[in-house]
């Protein structure tokens, strides 16, 4: 089993992470999201706050991959990052979306939280320069 370090799991939870999907014809999508938990060892919960494209990309083609770039660095040579390569599953209802409406009500935002993306990670590629 890939698991998620230390290192990847602050990276992931502090920063905005760039989160790829995949149409059914192979179309790739990307956007920027802001609100993301690493929830086990290998899996990662992301907020569906204002997805339309990707959530339907993952209810047709569970392929993704995010990528998360270390924001700390003074030049080139700290320049790294990782991507993350896994399978979605959407959730409109359960345990998942209720996590996240309970993490957003304890830190006082008012988000929408229509939905949660648990993403089983797969394999894990750290980016250097």
């Amino acid at each position: 089993m890939i698991e998620i370090n230390e290192e990847l799991k602050k990276m992931i939870e502090n920063n905005i992470i760039a989160l790829a999907s995949v149409d059914e014809t192979g179309k790739p999508h990307n956007i920027a999201v802001g609100s993301s938990k690493v929830v086990s060892k290998n899996q990662i919960i992301v907020t569906d706050n204002f997805m339309k494209e990707t959530t339907q990309n993952i209810l047709k083609n569970n392929n993704v991959s995010l990528v998360v770039w270390n924001t700390d660095w003074e030049d080139r040579k700290d320049c790294y990052g990782y991507e993350v390569i896994g399978t979605a599953e959407y959730f409109t209802s359960g345990k998942w979306l209720e996590s996240i409406k309970n993490r957003y009500k304890s830190e006082g935002k008012d988000f929408p939280a229509k939905g949660a993306i648990l993403i089983t990670v797969n394999k894990i590629k750290k980016l250097v320069r």
